[in-house]
């Protein structure tokens, strides 16, 4: 009877930790906020987003330095040009500014961020219309100042490597109208000045990607300004409208001043 009611109770503590994982996540009071606003939106009012866009984030993150943010346009009838993305309670809330090509919309976006206590990420978008915003509530703790991954070495020697991939298949034609998926992944730790090295226990200069754009041929899809909450290592997953340009460009500049350029292929030969 012992053992039947402790498998009655997993499966109990089971079934809740999964309705907990599952529970609508809006955004939440946040006094912080109330703090930022000014700062980030001066005089400036904003209007409800929801019908306008809808942010996916984890309610409980599974890692606190890589959470995965998801931006979906559901009102085509505007058009995005800008969005800021808040993380109310990090160092830096600011964790970038995007700007959009006509060719983005409308908007299928995802990154990844660092979330150092459990905060609000907020979306600030601007159209023609003006300002909305929305977000969710994200439980998370530690992202900001959570071990790099790589060895530091490591990480400065493969720094600036960028790769495509794409989720379609099949060869562009010259001149393209179809949306297609892409996602481009570039190789930097961007340290966020809270982490310490795990040999001297010293703190790692913050060192981060502060700029990055995204090219089709001669047109530009978008582009970043980042902050310290980007996560190491970035990722932007996007859909855009081809205009047959055979490859990608990915131009970006750091806090030491390096830059990195590379161009890739939308089809490489296999």
């Amino acid at each position: 009877m012992a053992l039947r009611f402790l498998a009655v109770a997993a499966c109990v503590v089971q079934v809740s930790t999964a309705a907990a994982e599952t529970v609508p996540n809006p955004l939440a009071e946040s006094p912080t906020w109330d703090d930022l606003r000014y700062d980030i939106l001066g005089d400036a009012e904003t209007a409800n987003g929801d019908t306008l866009l809808v942010v996916d984030a984890p309610y409980r993150a599974h890692d606190a330095a890589t959470v995965p943010v998801t931006l979906t346009q559901t009102d085509p009838a505007q058009t995005i040009t800008d969005i800021s993305v808040v993380v109310d309670e990090n160092p830096a809330p600011v964790a970038g500014t995007f700007t959009f090509s006509e060719a983005m919309a409308p908007l299928d976006f995802e990154m990844r961020v660092r979330v150092n206590q459990y905060s609000n990420i907020r979306v600030i978008a601007e159209t023609e219309n003006g300002l909305f915003m929305t977000g969710r509530y994200v439980k998370a703790s530690g992202g900001c100042s959570a071990p790099a991954s790589r060895d530091p070495q490591v990480a400065l020697a493969t720094m600036g490597e960028m790769k495509l991939r794409m989720f379609d298949t099949g060869d562009t034609p010259a001149v393209s109208t179809a949306r297609r998926q892409a996602q481009v992944m570039v190789r930097h730790p961007n340290y966020s000045g809270l982490q310490r090295d795990q040999i001297t226990q010293l703190f790692i200069p913050a060192h981060f990607i502060d700029h990055l754009e995204v090219w089709q041929g001669e047109d530009v899809l978008f582009t970043m300004d980042g902050g310290i909450s980007i996560s190491e290592n970035p990722v932007f997953r996007f859909s855009y409208l081809d205009n047959g340009a055979p490859s990608l460009t990915v131009k970006a500049t750091d806090t030491e001043g390096n830059r990195f350029e590379t161009t890739l292929l939308k089809n490489p030969a296999t």
